[in-house]
């Protein structure tokens, strides 16, 4: 019996070539295309057009000779993901839905349908690979990053688990992107040049404020700039009486008040900012751009400092809550005072900078070994061995 693989055709090249080589490789193939947005009111142009795309999955399925068939998940995505995102953006979080829609979409709900159409295995056009050994007699999938450097899409699947692994397959994470578009092109299929679809997992580009008022009403705060010089970037390092003390003094972010610096504008909402931003503040006549260094949901006021390298933007240290803590590879577990030298990241594309995992009965301290820029509160952190994702967790 052939093994039964549903590839979920998202109407791009990655998920196309996906389907082609499994069909090629001998597995009984079955295209599914997902329908998880509907209003194109805060969509920007026609850049996710959900109908285009339906109707390439469409195509390519019909050139590949495999059945297809679409789902409506918009009620699921509505509540797993849109509802969340609101909720994050309202206490002064920066949610990452993309890493959610794989978890609770992609890889939960619609691999339930795919489980009940008697599929073995659910695909995806991810750049990234699967690595299976056994140990004390126990199969244990890895997670690794895909081949292509500049497409790695590791990061976005921080929070699947051993059991989503274990029915996944990556067909395309050992290719590189032109290989794929290659690939694409020599079996004629209709999605071989389009355009990499950008902006959020399934709503395509949205005006980001336009797509939270929706639910968060424009409220007019003050913009206020704190200078370099600031007397709280200047205090030395205190003496700290345990391991756990320094790790929270590092991981802890600055709390800023008004006088702390100058107004220098005026927003519609401090929750439609996050920490690193740079465009949409609309303030002029600064020597170097302003940069959200945090934002105060409660009092409605943004904190900027000029230039990149504003003392603000960095700290040596995050926290991650106990149920916030993901570990892909469950055998590597932490238990409370232990310790793990790796490499981590804060959010997609980053270099993978050396960090240590500290453990403790509070939760998961990661302390980099250099400071990092812009430590946002509910995006996620993920932590690596080598190409191998070990776990995340979502910063708090």
């Amino acid at each position: 019996m052939k093994k039964r693989v549903v590839v979920g055709l998202s109407g791009g090249v990655d998920s196309s070539v996906a389907a082609y080589l499994l069909k090629e490789q001998g597995y009984d193939v079955i295209g599914l295309f997902m329908k998880n947005w509907h209003d194109d009111t805060v969509t920007i142009s026609d850049e996710c057009p959900w109908l285009e795309d339906s109707n390439d999955a469409m195509l390519v399925a019909e050139k590949l000779d495999i059945p297809f068939q679409t789902v409506d998940l918009s009620e699921e995505y509505k509540e797993r993901i849109v509802d969340y995102m609101f909720r994050e953006y309202q206490m002064g979080r920066t949610p990452n839905p993309d890493v959610l829609c794989n978890r609770e979409i992609k890889f939960d709900v619609f691999m339930k349908i795919a489980l009940s159409l008697g599929a073995d295995f659910v695909a995806t056009g991810h750049y990234c690979r699967k690595g299976t050994f056994e140990k004390d007699g126990q199969e244990i999938h890895k997670l690794l990053a895909g081949k292509d450097p500049n497409k790695d899409q590791s990061y976005f699947l921080c929070q699947l688990s051993q059991e989503q692994l274990a029915k996944t397959l990556f067909p395309i994470g050992e290719l590189l992107k032109p290989e794929v578009r290659k690939i694409a092109s020599e079996q004629g299929l209709i999605t071989a040049e389009k355009r990499d679809s950008q902006g959020l997992c399934f709503i395509g580009k949205v005006r980001l404020p336009e797509f939270l008022q929706q639910k968060l009403a424009p409220i007019d705060g003050v913009i206020v700039e704190v200078p370099a010089s600031f007397s709280e970037y200047k205090r030395s390092q205190p003496v700290f009486s345990s391991e756990e003390e320094k790790f929270k003094y590092l991981s802890t972010k600055r709390i800023y008040t008004k006088v702390d610096g100058k107004q220098v504008g005026i927003h519609h909402g401090a929750h439609y900012f996050t920490k690193g931003q740079r465009k949409g503040l609309a303030v002029g006549g600064t020597k170097e751009p302003l940069f959200v260094i945090d934002t105060d949901v409660e009092e409605n006021i943004i904190y900027t400092g000029q230039g990149k390298d504003h003392p603000g933007l960095y700290r040596r240290g995050l926290f991650v809550k106990n149920e916030e803590i993901h570990w892909v590879r469950e055998d590597l577990k932490l238990a409370e005072n232990e310790k793990m030298e790796v490499l981590a990241r804060i959010r997609y594309r980053q270099t993978l900078e050396k960090a240590i995992l500290h453990r403790t009965v509070s939760g998961l301290y990661v302390i980099f070994e250099n400071p990092q820029s812009a430590i946002t509160e509910g995006q996620f952190v993920a932590w690596y061995n080598g190409s191998e994702l070990l776990g995340s967790g979502v910063i708090s």
